[in-house]
C-alpha cells in the first residue's frame, strides 16, 4: 500500500499518477466509448463506530481508505481530495455491484480502527465475508476497478475444453495454481477452493474436472501444480491429496518468484518483498526489440537458477509506468530508453548497474548470470558508492590538513620576512644615529 516509509523509492508514488487517472477521455467520444466523470454525488462514507456495522451488514463487499487525520495543509488537503475522488469515481462506476466504499480517520475514528484492525495508514482495506484483503496497488481509479472486480469473482475458474487451457497456457506473468478433481462436490477441490479465498485475487486458482483437460495437463486425481512466473515446467505439490492449510503453507513458501513483474495492482506489495533490503531490478520494455531480447536472457537466467533462495528479480516495463519513468531516471541515472539491470537499496533508493560497455550488443546469458553472482555474493552491493563518497569525504579532509600546513608555512615565512625587515630597519636607524653624531 502507498504508505509513508521513511526512504522508500515508492514513497507516495501513487501521487505522480493519481491526477483523473482513468477519470475523463482525452476527447470528446461517440456514444459506447465514453470514459465516466464524477457526477458529484457523494458515495463514500464517513465511517464511525456509529455506522461501521450497518455499513458492513448492508453490502457484499466493503472497501475501506484508512487515512491520516485531515491536514491543516492546503497541498496535503489537496492530496486527500484527490484521494477521495478516487474512491468517489470507483464506487460510482460499481454501483451496481453492493460494494460500499468509506473512510476511516486515524484519529477521529481511531476505536473502529482498532475493532476492524486497521494498522496501516494510508491503506485500503476491502471486507468480504469473513476476510480481509489489503489493497497493495496503485490507487488509480482503473486498476482498484479492476482489483474489486476480480474479487467478486469466483476464486477457482474451471478448464473445461482446449481453448480455455490454451489461455491458461499464456498466462506466464502470473503465479497459477490447477488441480484435476473429481467435480465440484469432492471435498479435496473444497479444500483447494478455501485456499484460493486466501489468496485472491494476487494468486491465479485453476481447475479442471475432464480427463482430457487433466491429461494434457500432466495430473492425476486430486493433484496440484504450482506454477512459477516465467518458468516452462511448474512443480507438483507433493503429498496429494491436500488440505487447505497444507496448500496455503506450500503456497506461502513458494510465493516470492526467481523473476516477476512489477504489476499495477500488487506493485507496493512486491516492493516490499526485497531480501535484505535490496531488489535486483531489471528494466525492459516487452514491445522492443531489445528489451524483448533481454527479457527472454533474463528468462533464461532465471529459469537456470531458480534453485537459488536468495535470488528474487524484479522486472520493470517501463510502458506500465510512463509517468515514473523521468523520476526513474533521475533517481538510479539510467537510460530506460535500453535495457537496465542493477542492485536497488529500498531504503535510500542507492543503485548499482551493470556496465553494459557496447551499446549495440546486449549480455550474454552467462555474463548476466556472472554479474548476478557477484551480486548474490556481496562482490556488487550499493554500499560501494557509501564507501566512495567516505573516501572522497577523507580526501577533502586531508587536502584541508594540507592546506593548513601549507598556510602554516606561509605565516612562518611571512615572519621570517617581518623579522628580516625589522632588523634592517633597525639597522638604518643605527646608521641614521652614527650620521647625526658625525655632524
Amino acid at each position: 500500500s502507498p504508505r509513508s516509509l521513511p526512504g522508500s523509492i515508492m514513497h507516495h508514488l501513487w501521487l505522480m499518477l493519481l491526477p483523473f487517472l482513468g477519470l475523463v477521455s482525452v476527447a470528446p467520444a461517440e456514444k459506447g466509448l465514453e470514459f465516466p466523470r464524477y457526477d458529484g454525488k457523494d458515495r463514500v462514507l464517513d465511517i464511525n463506530d456509529r455506522n461501521y456495522r450497518k455499513a458492513m451488514n448492508k453490502y457484499s463487499m466493503l472497501c475501506l481508505l484508512y487515512h491520516e487525520p485531515i491536514p491543516d495543509s492546503k497541498e496535503l488537503q489537496k492530496k486527500h481530495q484527490m484521494t477521495e475522488m478516487v474512491l468517489e469515481l470507483v464506487a460510482q462506476v460499481l454501483e451496481e455491484k453492493d460494494i460500499g466504499f468509506g473512510m476511516v480517520d486515524a484519529k477521529k475514528d481511531a476505536k473502529v480502527a482498532k475493532k476492524l484492525g486497521l494498522d496501516e495508514v494510508d491503506s485500503v482495506y476491502v471486507f468480504k465475508e469473513d476476510r480481509v484483503i489489503e489493497f497493495d496497488g496503485l490507487l488509480s481509479a482503473n486498476t482498484m476497478t479492476e482489483f474489486l472486480l476480480d474479487l467478486l469473482e469466483d476464486p477457482v475458474e474451471v478448464l473445461d475444453n482446449a481453448l480455455e487451457l490454451k489461455a491458461f497456457n499464456r498466462m506466464d506473468e502470473e503465479i497459477r495454481l490447477v488441480g484435476f478433481f473429481k467435480n465440484q462436490e469432492s471435498e479435496h477441490f473444497e479444500a483447494f477452493k478455501e485456499a484460493a479465498e486466501q489468496f485472491q485475487p494476487y494468486i491465479k486458482f485453476f481447475a479442471t474436472f475432464e480427463k482430457t483437460v487433466a491429461k494434457q495437463l500432466t495430473l492425476k486425481m486430486n493433484e496440484v501444480d504450482f506454477y512459477e512466473p516465467f518458468m516452462e515446467e511448474p512443480v507438483t505439490i507433493p503429498e496429494k491429496p491436500h488440505s487447505e492449510e497444507e496448500l496455503v503453507a506450500f503456497i506461502t513458501k513458494h510465493r516470492r518468484p526467481t523473476l516477476r513483474k512489477l504489476r499495477a495492482e500488487d506493485m507496493f506489495e512486491t516492493w516490499e518483498d526485497d531480501i535484505e533490503g535490496i531488489h535486483i531490478v531489471a528494466f525492459a520494455e516487452e514491445e522492443d526489440p531489445d528489451g524483448f531480447e533481454f527479457l527472454e536472457i533474463l528468462k533464461e537466467v532465471a529459469r537456470d537458477n531458480t534453485h537459488l533462495p536468495d535470488l528474487s528479480i524484479v522486472w520493470i516495463d517501463p510502458d506500465d509506468f510512463s509517468l515514473l519513468i523521468p523520476y526513474w531516471e533521475k533517481t538510479f541515472k539510467v537510460d530506460l530508453f535500453r535495457p537496465q539491470i542493477g542492485v536497488v537499496n529500498v531504503t535510500d533508493a542507492d543503485s548499482v548497474w551493470m556496465a553494459m560497455d557496447d551499446e549495440e550488443d546486449l549480455p550474454t546469458a552467462q555474463e548476466l548470470e556472472d554479474w548476478i553472482e557477484d551480486v548474490l555474493s556481496g562482490k556488487v552491493n550499493t554500499e560501494d558508492d557509501d564507501e566512495e563518497d567516505d573516501d572522497d569525504d577523507d580526501d577533502d579532509d586531508d587536502d584541508d590538513d594540507d592546506d593548513d600546513d601549507e598556510d602554516d608555512d606561509d605565516d612562518d615565512d611571512d615572519d621570517d620576512d617581518d623579522d628580516d625587515d625589522s632588523d634592517e630597519d633597525e639597522d638604518d636607524d643605527d646608521d641614521d644615529d652614527d650620521d647625526d653624531d658625525d655632524e
